[in-house]
C-alpha cells in the first residue's frame, strides 16, 4: 500500500461494477475481496479472493479481511448489508437506476479513493462516445423498436439505465412505462402476449445468471408474427456487460446495442430483391 494513501485502504466489493471501476482508476490495490460473479476485469478473479454471491456472502471471511469499507449495490443486498453492519463493518450500499445516477455513483466512489480527476477524465471520454453514437443513429431513417428482456420466468423488461442506453444506441424501448419502475417486481410483464402486440423489431435478452435462449422466445405462443421473430433478430447481451450499473454498461453494453441496431437499420435501408 502506497504511503500517505487517503480514504479506505481495504475495500470489499460485493458487486462487479465497483471492482471494475476501481481497476479503471488504478486503485485495485485497495480491493481485498470481490463478488464471486465478477468477470470484469478478468484479472480480478485471479488476484482477489471471492467472498460473496449477490444476495449473501461469507461474513466471517469478509470480517477476517479487516475491510475499512464494504461497497454493495441495490435494495436486494439489504439483508447482506445488515449482517455486515451488525458484524461491525462500515458498509456503503448504492441504489443507482438511471444513467445519471450511475455517473453520480462512479464519482462518489472515485472521491472516496482520491481519484476524482481520473474519474472525470474517464467520464468525459465516455460521454463523448455517447454523443457520437447518438449522432450516428440520428442519420437512420427509422429507429428500431426494441424489447429487452431481463428475465424470462416471469418476463421482466428493461431497467431504467438499459432503457436509456437503448435510446442512446438508436432504438426505442417498447416498454418505456415500465423502465421508470425502480423495482424488478414492478417491471414484470403479466400478459405474455403484450410484448408481441408491441411488435418489436429486435428482441435483446440478458437473462441474469443463465444463457439467453432465442429459440424458446421464438416458440412462445402468439409470437410467430413478431417482426423480430420473423426476421430472426433475437440477440443476447451478457448480463455482465449491461446489467451491472457501472463502466461495462456505459461502454461495452452500449456498443453492442448500437451494433445490433445499426445492422438492423442497414438492412432496413437495403433494397429488396428485384
Amino acid at each position: 500500500m502506497k504511503p500517505g494513501l487517503r480514504g479506505p485502504r481495504r475495500i470489499v466489493c460485493l458487486t462487479e461494477e465497483t471492482t471494475e471501476w476501481l481497476y479503471l482508476l488504478g486503485q485495485e490495490e485497495r480491493i481485498v475481496g470481490i463478488s464471486g460473479y465478477t468477470v470484469r476485469p478478468r484479472r480480478a478473479r485471479a488476484e482477489k479472493p471471492r467472498v460473496s454471491a449477490f444476495l449473501d456472502g461469507k461474513i466471517e471471511r469478509i470480517v477476517a479481511l479487516e475491510p475499512d469499507l464494504v461497497i454493495g449495490f441495490s435494495d436486494m443486498q439489504a439483508a447482506l448489508a445488515d449482517k455486515l453492519i451488525r458484524a461491525g463493518l462500515n458498509v456503503l450500499v448504492t441504489n443507482q437506476r438511471t444513467l445519471a445516477e450511475i455517473l453520480d455513483t462512479l464519482r462518489l466512489v472515485a472521491a472516496l479513493v482520491g481519484a476524482a480527476d481520473q474519474a472525470e477524465a474517464w467520464i468525459a471520454a465516455c460521454q463523448a462516445r455517447h454523443r457520437a453514437i447518438a449522432q450516428a443513429a440520428a442519420a437512420w431513417p427509422r429507429r428500431p423498436r426494441v424489447y429487452f428482456e431481463e428475465w424470462d420466468e416471469p418476463m421482466i423488461s428493461a431497467i431504467a439505465w438499459v432503457s436509456e442506453l437503448i435510446g442512446l444506441a438508436g432504438g426505442d424501448d417498447v416498454f418505456p412505462e415500465l423502465a421508470v419502475q425502480r423495482m424488478g417486481r414492478d417491471r414484470v410483464i403479466a400478459d405474455a402476449l403484450e410484448p408481441a402486440r408491441r411488435a418489436p423489431d429486435l428482441v435483446v435478452g440478458s437473462w441474469c445468471g443463465k444463457k439467453f435462449r432465442p429459440e424458446r422466445v421464438a416458440a412462445r405462443p402468439g409470437w410467430a408474427g413478431v417482426p423480430a421473430v420473423r426476421d430472426g433478430r433475437l440477440h443476447e447481451i451478457k448480463s455482465c456487460d449491461i446489467l451491472q450499473p457501472g463502466p461495462a454498461a456505459l461502454t461495452d453494453g452500449l456498443e453492442q446495442l448500437h451494433r445490433l441496431f445499426a445492422a438492423w437499420a442497414g438492412a432496413a435501408r437495403s433494397p429488396g430483391p428485384a
